[in-house]
């Protein structure tokens, strides 16, 4: 089977360079320029007649520059004949617009979906998608995969004392994933319930069980603000807390979200580095990093290979 060009995109660095060192690949040589007006131009500078291609663009910073890059290499990629393009999005853009729900709003995740399929992809990787149905927006397949068995090792290998830790859920939504977690740490669960004025700002918390000294870990799939991560820690902290921990799979962290996390009674902000965020952690000594360019690294090899990328549903940890 012949080698596949790995294309990087700026928009994450970090994962798409340590994932093509594991895979022992060359970067493939693209040049992205912007025109005057702003228009994108993307120059592929070697042949991919025949290859088979991963695109690795992910949805953070400037998340509409991005994505038109990615759409215009897509298409670039399929006009120039190769065999197969695979787009990896670590951090799927628009994620969290999965639904109708309030009179006239989009639905923009099935919008992106069918932009990537459009514009030629044959084939998705991403991560721990805000919405499992998402999935179901493609007309191609789609490997969405977990940052579960990431998660449980750091908690292991990093957290002190974590058999005397309760998992904590900020939100009803996030139960599932908590108690997914809870059960293969053997921990106990809890929920925090929240009421929202307006996106991105949470006027009240109520917590549903008990973390009188324990340390508690909030496990959540997104940070972007992190307004909801720092009241969830005063809340469990006023409840008899005697730490309290944050995981999260994509660490967004928009706005005023360091000075939260700084100004928080959080001992420790875990992230994975689906978004980079090399730069933030130079202002926020509270943040830590969990490393998921290998399950990556591991899913363009299978899909590469014609493997199986079930493996990396469960619990594997690579």
């Amino acid at each position: 089977m012949k080698g596949y060009p790995f294309y990087c995109k700026c928009a994450n660095t970090a994962a798409c360079f340590l994932s093509n060192r594991r895979l022992g690949t060359e970067l493939a040589n693209v040049t992205v320029t912007k025109y005057s007006n702003q228009e994108t131009a993307v120059t592929i500078g070697e042949s991919v007649r025949d290859e088979d291609v991963f695109i690795v663009q992910s949805g953070c910073g400037e998340i509409n520059d991005h994505l038109m890059e990615l759409l215009i290499m897509i298409n670039a990629c399929k006009t120039a004949s190769a065999r197969r393009i695979t787009a990896v999005l670590p951090c799927f853009p628009y994620a969290r617009q999965d639904k109708k729900d309030k009179s006239r709003a989009p639905i923009s995740a099935k919008l992106v979906a069918n932009m990537l399929t459009v514009a030629g992809a044959d084939h998705v990787i991403t991560m721990d998608l805000h919405a499992s149905q998402i999935q179901g927006f493609f007309d191609c397949p789609v490997d969405n995969l977990y940052g579960e068995p990431s998660v449980l090792r750091y908690i292991r290998e990093n957290v002190p004392e974590w058999k005397n830790a309760i998992i904590v859920s900020p939100d009803a939504g996030g139960a599932k994933r908590a108690t997914s977690i809870a059960d293969h740490l053997d921990l106990d669960f809890a929920l925090i319930h929240k009421e929202r004025k307006k996106a991105n700002e949470v006027s009240r918390m109520v917590l549903v069980g008990d973390v009188k000294d324990k340390v508690a870990i909030l496990v959540d799939d997104m940070a972007d603000t992190c307004g909801t991560l720092g009241l969830a820690a005063k809340t469990l902290m006023d409840n008899g807390a005697s730490a309290v921990y944050a995981i999260v799979i994509h660490g967004v962290l928009s706005g005023k979200a360091l000075d939260v996390i700084n100004n928080s009674m959080l001992t420790r902000v875990v992230v994975t580095n689906t978004i980079p965020h090399a730069e933030k952690k130079k202002h926020c000594p509270k943040l830590d990093t969990i490393d998921v360019s290998a399950v990556l690294a591991e899913a363009i090899r299978r899909t590469h290979n014609g493997e199986s990328v079930s493996y990396l549903f469960g619990l594997a940890s690579i």
